[in-house]
């Protein structure tokens, strides 16, 4: 089926393992005949022992694996970084719209568990800048995932590092966050997040309110350009 403009499958992946990134677990699974998709799209992830799928945005895309990274913050996520080396679980992707990479001056801002698309997209603008935000020195651990980026810890701010003349500014993060970098930049790309149930329109479960009008950000976003 074709879902974002993308080739979208849905197959049973194995784990080829997890790694323990500060609170961040990140999951590999073998790629099967599954297409990573542009930066910025996600994948539906069946959550062990749970009804619904979850949706995760890709962070990796080394041959032959899709990787994943999961913050454990409920029992979803915590199954999925629980899984075994073998276990299969169904995937379904690549979804939504992703990044647009046509930039000239590239500047990649994330806060927290935002940074899950980052490395992914970084592979894509090799010549971007890299600001990254967290609430803690254990979060930044993740910060490993993107060498050469400047990072902040609060009670510091991400925004804070952002120039005056920023140039093409591609983020993900807290809403906060987002809203702010709205308001400092005309123009940005912005990937938001909210619950999803299906993941290609049909629930209706992401709706939300961007720009004075009502999106569904699984088939809309998740990358959402803002004039603010």
């Amino acid at each position: 089926m074709s879902l974002g403009g993308r080739a979208a499958r849905r197959q049973r992946l194995a784990a080829q393992g997890t790694e323990q990134i500060g609170p961040y677990t990140l999951l590999r699974l073998a790629r099967g005949g599954l297409d990573p998709g542009v930066p910025g799209q996600f994948f539906m992830l069946e959550a062990p022992g749970r009804i619904l799928p979850r949706p995760m945005s890709l962070c990796q895309a080394p041959p032959g694996e899709l990787a994943f990274l999961v913050d454990p913050v409920g029992p979803g996520t915590r199954a999925l970084c629980a899984l075994q080396p073998g276990a299969e679980i169904h995937v379904l992707g690549p979804l939504g719209n992703g990044f647009d990479l046509d930039v000239a001056r590239p500047l990649v801002v994330a806060g927290g568990i935002g940074i899950a698309p980052m490395p992914y997209l970084v592979e894509s603008l090799p010549s971007a800048r890299v600001l990254l935000g967290f609430r803690s020195d254990r979060h930044a651990e993740a910060a490993r995932l993107l060498p050469g980026a400047s990072v902040v810890v609060e009670p510091r701010l991400v925004t804070d590092l952002v120039p005056e003349d920023p140039g093409n500014v591609l983020a993900c993060g807290p809403e906060p966050m987002l809203e702010a970098l709205r308001e400092l930049v005309p123009g940005v790309q912005l990937a938001w997040e909210a619950p999803m149930a299906c993941g290609y329109g049909a629930c209706f479960g992401c709706v939300v309110e961007r720009s004075g009008r009502y999106v569904r950000l699984c088939v809309d976003g998740p990358v959402l350009v803002d004039a603010a």
